[in-house]
């Protein structure tokens, strides 16, 4: 939910994607120089069936706080930390699935387990959000304990996805020279992290690295394409059979809505707190 990706110059973010696509070996986990780097994306071997969204899915997110007055959606994406067994199984009970927003990327100081994270791997502030700083990802032997607690914590809340945020650094000013290898191996170990523990996951805002993570990916989440001019960069998440959750925080309604529709895009517009306040496309 953070915009973080925006930090980074549009001309930049071009430049990124035409080297990341045009240069097979810049995304290939093998230059990278994160810890235990994990082998290059591929499809997993799944011991159980994950959940999957439907392409077209209602759905709402609600970070600020958890809701009480649960709408009819099929999907609910909500904070991991915040939310209690009992609401997700409030949710399953009204036949909504449940996905467990956590932060992959990013330290932030009010988190329980805060203390966990040695300052060594912490950068610089991320831009408009007190309290937090991002991580050095290329810390896998760190950060790889606490991420998979993180990802305990959701599935034994009964949970059926995990939505990792902030999983674009490489393209921030992190205050750690971050490359696109580096985060095609953090962002391998994540997927492979939450496949071994039975939940499905989803692709946050990482554009330029789709055609990579899209076999390891069920599903993408992204702010503000229409207004970026980037939607096109998801399509092959529709072509696949996976599900595009997106929204707009400036657009009216009538500038993205039926584009998105077009597409078979499950697009919200909402306040960038990520409240209650919902206006879906469909």
């Amino acid at each position: 939910m953070k915009l973080t990706r925006r930090l980074l110059p549009k001309a930049l973010q071009a430049l990124l994607l035409v080297t990341l696509l045009g240069c097979g070996q810049a995304t290939h986990p093998a230059q990278s120089a994160a810890v235990n780097a994990p082998a290059k994306a591929t499809s997993l071997p799944r011991e159980r069936s994950l959940w999957h969204p439907e392409v077209r899915s209602s759905w709402q997110w609600q970070l600020d706080s958890p809701p009480q007055d649960l709408l009819r959606v099929d999907v609910y994406d909500i904070d991991g930390f915040d939310a209690s067994a009992d609401l997700v199984a409030r949710m399953h009970a009204n036949g909504t699935h449940a996905i467990c927003y956590i932060d992959a990327g990013t330290w932030e100081n009010w988190r329980p387990d805060a203390a966990d994270f040695p300052d060594s791997v912490k950068g610089k502030n991320v831009g408009g959000w007190a309290g937090e700083q991002w991580l050095d990802i290329r810390r896998l032997s760190v950060l790889e304990p606490i991420m998979t607690a993180r990802m305990d914590m959701c599935r034994d809340k009964g949970f059926d996805a995990v939505e990792p945020d902030n999983i674009d650094g490489y393209t921030n000013d992190t205050g750690f020279p971050l490359t696109a290898a580096d985060q095609l191996a953090y962002n391998t170990f994540l997927a492979h992290a939450a496949h071994e523990r039975g939940l499905s996951i989803g692709l946050k805002n990482d554009l330029a690295q789709v055609p990579d993570l899209l076999p390891l990916y069920d599903w993408a989440l992204d702010e503000q394409c229409f207004e970026y001019q980037e939607c096109d960069q998801l399509m092959p998440f529709i072509r696949a059979g996976k599900a595009v959750f997106e929204v707009e925080y400036n657009l009216d309604t009538d500038q993205f809505c039926p584009q998105a529709n077009a597409m078979n895009f499950n697009s919200l517009k909402k306040h960038v707190q990520l409240d209650a306040y919902r206006v879906p496309c469909r």
